[in-house]
Parts: C-alpha cells; structure tokens; sequence
C-alpha cells in the first residue's frame, strides 16, 4: 500500500517533517528568503525538497544550504543551480544573537518549511538541538500510542 502524502498548509510550498523526527525544536523564526526569478516560479509550481537542508551563518549572514529548488522547466537556458546556497532576511540583532546561541549551546538551524506570505516567499527556521537514539524511540512511541487512540475512539463513534 503506497503511503499516501500529508498535505500542506495554505501557502505552503515544502516542510520538512523529518526535521521533528531528528531534532527537538526549541524556537522558530520567520526569514525572507532571496530568489532568482526562476526560483519563484519553480517553488509556485511546488517540489522543493528541505529533508538534509540547514543553515549557517557566516560573516555576519544567514545562509540555507541543502535546499532543492528544481529547474523551471519553461526557462531552458536562463534556469538557476537547484542546490545552491541562498541567502536569508533576518535582522542583523537576530543573526548576532542566533549566532550566539548556535555557538554557545551546540545548537543547529533547521528549516521546517517553505511558503509563501503574500507575494513573498519566506522560510521558517528552528533553532534545533539534536536528538538521541532513544529521544528518537520515544516520539515514535508517542506517535504511535496516539495513533491508536485516535483509531480507538473513530472506531468507537460508528
């Protein structure tokens, strides 16, 4: 049986589900995001992929990397690379104090999704600690336990 797909929010382009299976995310923030106008339209038609994606902040500036953005297929030549670095909006006292924290604590960022607010496209970023074998256990035990609840009582209301 094939696994059917989660379906995205309003505006949403691409999540990043796995990120929740891997890390504890502690904080989210919202980032512009900057473009080439190749990428707008490839992310309007949807299939960006975030599964091995982070970020890093160097020099000062905020950096996704590992984000596949696909060639838009209408724009043969004048197309952009599909897993090139891109630069992120933030304030530059949000940066200073993510930098901080991603020094100080051993955190890492990770984007969980890609969408659209308005005609802009953002990205939430969550400062994330890594999770351990066992952490990784428990949230699949905890899904499951939930799961079976949630049948129980469907099951019940027939």
């Amino acid at each position: 049986m094939a696994k059917a797909k989660r379906k995205l929010g309003s505006g949403d382009v691409a999540s990043n589900r796995y990120a929740s299976y891997r890390y504890n995310l502690l904080e989210r923030l919202e980032c512009g995001i900057v473009l080439e106008g190749t990428e707008v339209k490839s992310l309007r038609t949807g299939g960006a992929q975030l599964k091995d994606s982070f970020a890093t902040i160097r020099s000062g500036e905020l950096w996704l990397r590992g984000v596949h953005i696909p060639p838009y297929a209408p724009a043969s030549r004048e197309n952009h690379d599909p897993d090139r670095e891109r630069k992120l909006l933030l304030h530059r006292r949000e940066i200073e104090r993510l930098a901080a924290r991603v020094n100080e604590r051993g955190l890492t960022l990770v984007p969980t999704r890609v969408y659209f607010k308005g005609p802009r496209a953002k990205v939430e970023i969550a400062l994330a600690r890594g999770k351990d074998i066992h952490d990784k256990r428990e949230t699949l035990r905890r899904r499951d336990a939930q799961r079976e609840i949630e049948r129980g009582l469907r099951d019940a209301g027939r």
